[in-house]
């Protein structure tokens, strides 16, 4: 019997089960790859206190990937939400440790509502103890804005050149995501020599939570079943579309994207690709 591959996701759970660990389990289970996690922070908005955030145990996040590990085994893995300094250098250890091979890292720091979710002093370890061990990077404008000091990021000519930049820290690829551009949602795949553009129709929808998480996973799963990464961010994007263009609410709040859409309606976006050396 050929067993599915395994993949494991390092993030915050998310009690609404729009992203986070949720989002990646089910894009997981849209792939058919054996979908494994370790919960680093529980994102959860307590009525009384106001607090957001809920972080875990140092303990605690090691145990679940030691399990995981020891139980199943990883293919592949990509990080998510890890909120703090002493999470990120814990995680960077246990890749380094690890013998996977394909390491996606979505560097987590703004949510969908602009919210805040990477402490300001761990910005410099993501930079530099996670970023340089990973196959790929898949942050949105506002993330590679901050990881470039603040950088203005308005066209796709400066996404270009941000994925340029973001790849000097060490990342094999750097795939910066246009989606709060203007106009068609244009993603920059650069591997050190040849920048190639993902375009896709830009959905009229609000209801996108989770699409940066599910993408990323995607991509992972993708890479977990032997697919070059270009193809995997071509395959991912087209999945994430398709996933936001049946995004829906059930309430008046931003809503999920749906990962069964693809399975469910039998679509499948096309995406106009281009590449270019740089």
């Amino acid at each position: 019997m050929n067993y599915p591959s395994r993949v494991m996701t390092i993030a915050g759970s998310a009690a609404g089960g729009s992203a986070g660990i949720q989002a990646d389990l089910k894009t997981f289970q849209e792939y058919d790859v054996y979908g494994m996690s370790a919960i680093t922070a529980i994102v959860a908005y307590h009525p009384k206190t106001g607090k957001n955030v809920h972080p875990q145990s140092i303990e605690a996040i090691e145990a679940q990937f030691s399990t995981a590990v020891k139980q199943v085994g990883v293919d592949a893995l990509k990080t998510g939400m890890l909120f703090s300094t002493e999470v990120i250098e814990l995680v960077a250890a246990i890749i380094s440790d690890s013998n996977v091979d394909t390491v996606v890292v979505d560097p987590v720091m703004v949510g969908k509502l602009d919210s805040k979710l990477l402490e300001d002093d761990a910005i410099e370890a993501l930079k530099d103890k996670l970023i340089p061990l990973a196959s790929i990077i898949t942050p949105n404008i506002p993330e590679a804005s901050i990881l470039l000091g603040g950088r203005t990021l308005d066209t796709v000519e400066q996404l270009k050149q941000a994925a340029v930049d973001l790849h000097q820290y060490g990342p094999k690829y750097v795939l910066v995501k246009g989606g709060r551009l203007k106009g068609p949602a244009v993603d920059v795949l650069y591997d050190g020599e040849t920048l190639i553009t993902y375009e896709a129709p830009r959905i009229d929808t609000v209801n996108t939570s989770g699409a940066g998480c599910t993408y990323s996973a995607a991509i992972t799963a993708e890479m977990a079943k032997g697919k070059s990464v270009s193809d995997a961010v071509h395959a991912a994007k087209s999945f994430v579309t398709t996933a936001i263009a049946n995004g829906f609410s059930y309430t008046e709040m931003v809503g999920p994207t749906y990962h069964a859409a693809a399975r469910k309606f039998g679509e499948a976006h096309q995406i106009k690709v281009k590449g270019e050396e740089e």
